[in-house]
């Protein structure tokens, strides 16, 4: 099973040490949140120089809320990122819940859903190379992987994970393990409803925070700050792991549900987390 880095965001500056550094250790991916009314950077952009300063890690949103952004600019930006990392562009998407994040793109919060579904169409039609349509061509370049980057979904509501089966190649579990086996196993069951061959890649993603106090402390309140917005930021934050042993049993736990790969997200600064969380792995 792939181990991956989920990168803070709290100072983009740091992400190029960030990265380096993973991509010398034994990770596989490099992950970066996405929200808009927040001081996160852009993800696309971010991971662009990422994969740049890389030379074999995948580069995942996870997750990009795609309802926020236009359909065929995005199928352009996709294309373009996975075309020059050779492939190593994961586009983990989702509808996100924040109102300000609507507010301020002019997005009705309520067609969220919907409105994936339709530029997933969209998306899955330009990466193939067919015409935009109603009078207008292809949108390129081609990207590298045949029919678009690896798309994953999260979510947690039937209808995300029915999406994994319709549009997508896997699905990303922001769940506990105890959680997160229903999910995979639903998501599975709609796979085979809509006769999908091989099975969805799954991925999950868990909250850690290693070293001294004050990194752990640092990781706490970022984390808190970032969720504050659902009303449940104190139990989030009782979730984030903080010692080895409990990063090895959820990284096992996950192994046993049959995940492909799990994310250590990390929302401590602390570039040293990097060689900790490798000792781990």
């Amino acid at each position: 099973m792939n181990v991956g880095i989920g990168l803070p965001i709290g100072d983009p500056a740091t992400l190029l040490t960030w990265a380096r550094r993973a991509d010398a250790g034994p990770f596989s991916t490099l992950g970066l949140l996405d929200r808009l009314v927040y001081h996160n950077p852009e993800p696309l952009v971010a991971l662009a120089v990422l994969a740049g300063a890389t030379s074999r890690l995948r580069v995942q949103t996870e997750v990009l809320l795609a309802p926020l952004r236009d359909t065929a600019l995005l199928a352009k930006q996709a294309a373009t990122l996975d075309r020059m990392t050779g492939g190593r562009l994961v586009l983990g998407l989702g509808i996100g819940g924040r109102d300000d994040d609507h507010q301020v793109t002019g997005i009705d919060k309520r067609t969220r859903g919907r409105r994936l579904d339709e530029q997933m169409a969209v998306l899955r039609r330009l990466w193939s190379g067919r015409p935009y349509g109603d009078g207008a061509g292809p949108i390129g370049p081609a990207p590298a992987r045949p029919g678009g980057p690896e798309v994953l979904f999260g979510g947690f509501q039937p209808p995300a994970l029915e999406r994994v089966a319709r549009w997508g190649d896997g699905f990303l579990s922001a769940a506990a393990p105890s959680w997160a086996g229903g999910m995979f196993e639903t998501v599975r069951a709609f796979w085979k409803e809509y006769g999908r061959d091989g099975e969805p890649r799954m991925v999950a993603q868990v909250n850690v925070a290693l070293g001294p106090d004050e990194v752990v402390a640092d990781a706490r309140a970022a984390m808190h700050a970032y969720y504050t917005f659902t009303g449940m930021a104190d139990r989030m934050v009782a979730g984030l792991l903080t010692t080895p042993s409990e990063i090895r049993a959820a990284i096992t736990a996950f192994g046993d549900l049959g995940a492909d790969e799990v994310m250590l997200y990390c929302y401590g600064l602390d570039p040293d987390q990097v060689d900790r969380l490798a000792d781990v792995v």
